[in-house]
């Protein structure tokens, strides 16, 4: 097997609720154009383009989203689509990719991309991924960490730690998301960086860590590998994922293992995690505002404007998030976008207003 091959796994299971209401229960986040023309779904497999063919990547996707994705990436080989029977965090969802990988190549190099981030300097990001590989190499686990510009809440951190002969760093701690005070702390000591939940590992250093730090969910995959490519692997893929813990990569494994490394990254990262971040990945008029569709700004500042099919103005405003969705309208101050995950807990909540999922 040629050692330096990279397989991408994109990780496609995300619900997408802070985008409501573009985004609903059959098309989250990833399947938005927010930062381009195409869905960010596109542009990650895009982005794997010099790294991996096309043939060697996967996406891990629910049994909601399995006909749009392969109606999506139409290139990509239709049983390299692997589908949850339900949603498990992370860790499952990163172990059912390897399994499938180790089960064509044990020392390929897996590299593991959120479905739903924008990245503007796509050479700087192959570097940074193949540098990642070098290291996975010689038998790490490493995360790719971005070196944050502002004082960030809404993410989690990385405190780096002492030099790796390999190359990259220790990771000495993995943090929770800050509050601003701390947040401030983090950004002035220039020992932390933002977590972005991009990991590259060799399958078969992936596997052992599976089995020393998550022991049930190691027996489980088991049963899955030993079927991956037979008649009878759908049937233990839905056995075995019932006993599948529940969690994510970063506890189950990456705050475990001593072979973690990370990699500060610089090029042009966005979580593109609500209406607010939308300024990063758009272009802006001179007044901060963005504007798509038949949107109208006047007098206005900061403001994020997505229209639909009708005319949608803003007048005298600063910094209002104002989304029409044809069926569904959502307005509320920039500060305030992550709170959009409130109005989708009240129409869980409603069963009269629930058809708005």
């Amino acid at each position: 097997m040629d050692q330096a091959k990279i397989y991408g796994v994109i990780m496609a299971g995300g619900s997408g609720t802070r985008f409501w209401p573009l985004s609903r229960k059959a098309r989250p986040k990833q399947f938005l154009p927010l930062a381009t023309r195409r869905t960010m779904l596109e542009e990650t497999l895009a982005r794997l383009a010099k790294l991996s063919k096309v043939s060697d990547c996967f996406v891990v996707c629910g049994a909601l989203h399995e006909k749009p994705v392969k109606k999506l990436l139409s290139k990509l080989p239709r049983q390299n689509v692997l589908v949850e029977p339900e949603a498990r965090n992370t860790a499952p969802a990163i172990a059912l990719a390897t399994a499938h990988v180790a089960a064509r190549d044990p020392q390929g190099i897996v590299a593991v991309l959120p479905s739903d981030q924008h990245v503007s300097d796509v050479p700087g990001f192959e570097r940074a991924v193949q540098l990642a590989a070098d290291v996975a190499r010689q038998g790490y686990i490493v995360t790719l960490g971005i070196k944050p510009t502002r004082p960030e809440t809404g993410y989690g951190y990385i405190r780096v730690g002492e030099p790796l002969p390999a190359g990259g760093r220790k990771v000495a701690a993995f943090v929770e998301k800050p509050n601003l005070e701390t947040a401030q702390q983090y950004l002035v000591s220039g020992e932390y960086l933002w977590n972005a939940g991009i990991f590259v590992f060799k399958a078969e250093v992936m596997l052992q860590a599976f089995a020393a730090h998550m022991g049930e969910l190691s027996m489980a995959l088991g049963e899955i590998r030993a079927a991956v490519g037979t008649k009878k692997a759908a049937a233990v893929l839905k056995r075995a994922w019932k006993k599948m813990p529940s969690q994510s990569i970063d506890y189950g494994v990456a705050e475990k293992a001593q072979n973690i490394a990370v990699l500060p990254g610089d090029f042009g990262w966005s979580d593109v995690g609500s209406f607010a971040a939308l300024p990063e990945v758009r272009a802006k008029d001179s007044n901060g505002n963005v504007v798509e569709g038949p949107g109208l700004v006047i007098d206005s500042q900061g403001c994020v404007v997505v229209a639909g099919s009708k005319l949608l103005a803003v007048v005298g405003m600063k910094d209002v998030v104002a989304v029409d969705a044809g069926d569904a309208i959502l307005v509320l101050p920039r500060e305030k976008s992550q709170d959009v995950r409130k109005v989708v807990d009240a129409l869980k909540a409603d069963k009269k207003l629930a058809r708005y999922l």
